[in-house]
């Protein structure tokens, strides 16, 4: 009985960590540049002084009290980019997102990614795969890119999802994604 026990729990394990992890492989590599925020410092952000008479401000507090995590990983390699879009492909299918829109432009593809939240306005994990971008004319400290992996996990309020991409200058496609009208 405790070796069936034992064997089931190993076998859920990598399940319960499945979504933390997956997208893990590409911090420490030197052809990807990585960008992670954890819920700790969402949480010192939230508790900055601010002025509170300031809507926009206290909007992103509040947004920010609500967020998990951030992870950005960006690469120009071609290999990684194949694999990030691979290894998207596959957790879509274990994490099981919908796709709330795509935007195509030339050989650039924006594809947007949620998991339902507390409700309709709601989503606990935003996922953004940026693909195709090696003909774009966007550079960084000489190096230019394929492929941008964006997660946000948490509590995400759609409908002001544009409050936090100004305030954290994150892409602006991301704008777009809170305005039903765009799905």
């Amino acid at each position: 009985m405790k070796k069936l026990i034992v064997v089931t729990v190993m076998a859920i394990m990598p399940l319960v960590g499945f979504s933390q992890s997956m997208f893990d492989k590409y911090e420490d590599l030197d052809e990807v540049s990585a960008v992670v925020v954890n819920k700790s410092m969402f949480n010192l952000l939230a508790k900055m002084d601010v002025d509170v008479d300031d809507p926009e401000a206290q909007e992103y507090m509040n947004m920010a009290k609500s967020l998990n995590g951030l992870k950005v990983f960006i690469t120009e390699d071609v290999k990684i980019s194949a694999d990030m879009k691979a290894t998207v492909a596959k957790y879509l299918k274990s994490a099981k997102l919908e796709e709330l829109m795509r935007i195509k432009d030339k050989d650039t593809n924006v594809k947007f990614y949620i998991k339902s939240g507390k409700d309709e306005d709601h989503v606990s994990e935003l996922l953004m795969l940026v693909s195709g971008m090696k003909n774009v004319d966007l550079e960084v400290n000489g190096r230019k890119f394929e492929t941008v992996l964006l997660s946000l996990t948490g509590d995400i309020d759609l409908t002001k999802i544009g409050a936090l991409t100004k305030k954290m200058n994150l892409p602006d496609e991301l704008k777009k994604a809170g305005k039903k009208d765009n799905y």
